[in-house]
């Protein structure tokens, strides 16, 4: 049978899908409009099959929150470009993903027939890389970040039972601010696994055996070990790290300083911070 422009412009409206392949989905399927979407969602398939191998780096990480403030939720989806990691389509369909992470449900899954839709509309390896979902545990505060357009997404969540505060709700988005900028690990020391700490120990103390011919005594090593241990831990571990907008203070000593100020003590439950691609 014969397709019809107005035929065309209407399987384009419902899926986006370019005008040639909405042409040659409903010519396969006869004009059937039902099958030509599933089509359309089929070749996408085939197409992302055939791109397996295109390396996915480019993409978004999205934030979504209740309401009320008390779960949020970020997404990170991957393309090939950064063309169409700009593109309505897929800025939509990641915004998307990181509401259905917020409900706890599987974004594949509950997704399907978008991210079928999406492969086709953009004839790249699309990929949902991963999700993050933090729901408040106690008093305290949730907060959230996307940094750089999309390009780094931080949750953190604060323990204080000063819930209601202002000034802890500001103080949670300048941590989140912080992670974003420093890429802390871990909350604090006794959270690093120890073989990590040996692994960097080692290349240390090979490094200062090249550089000083030798060890020096095993008595004299052990003040060393912890020295560099310690150096360690404030680099990786976010309350030990200097704090981002006043290197006078650490992270630790910037929250002791909020908490006084409110009349509670705060503490650091967890963090997240995701990195396009990385």
């Amino acid at each position: 049978m014969a397709i019809t422009i107005q035929q065309i412009k209407e399987l384009r409206e419902a899926t986006a899908a370019g005008m040639g392949a909405c042409k040659e989905a409903l010519t396969a399927t006869n004009g059937n409009m039902d099958e030509a979407v599933k089509y359309l969602r089929e070749k996408g398939l085939a197409v992302a099959a055939k791109r397996v191998d295109k390396e996915s780096k480019q993409g978004i990480i999205a934030l979504a929150e209740a309401a009320d403030r008390k779960s949020m939720a970020l997404a990170e989806v991957n393309c090939e470009t950064d063309f169409v990691a700009k593109t309505d389509a897929f800025v939509k369909f990641v915004d998307d993903a990181a509401k259905v992470a917020l409900e706890g449900k599987d974004i594949e899954q509950t997704l399907n027939d978008d991210y079928k839709m999406l492969l086709t509309k953009t004839g790249e390896n699309v990929k949902i890389r991963r999700s993050e979902r933090y729901v408040l545990e106690g008093a305290g505060v949730i907060s959230g970040y996307i940094h750089m357009g999309g390009k780094i997404g931080v949750l953190v969540e604060l323990a204080c039972e000063k819930a209601d505060a202002p000034e802890l709700a500001e103080a949670a988005h300048m941590v989140c601010l912080h992670i974003a900028a420093n890429s802390p690990r871990y909350v604090r020391p006794e959270d690093v696994p120890q073989q990590e700490i040996d692994a960097e120990l080692e290349i240390k103390l090979k490094a200062l055996a090249e550089q000083k011919g030798k060890l020096p005594p095993e008595q004299a090593l052990v003040g060393i070990k912890k020295g560099m241990a310690a150096k360690f831990c404030a680099q990786v571990c976010l309350l030990q790290q200097d704090y981002v907008a006043d290197d006078d203070l650490t992270v630790e000593k910037y929250l002791g300083k909020v908490s006084a100020a409110i009349g509670a003590p705060i503490s650091v439950k967890r963090f997240c911070r995701m990195q396009l691609g990385a």
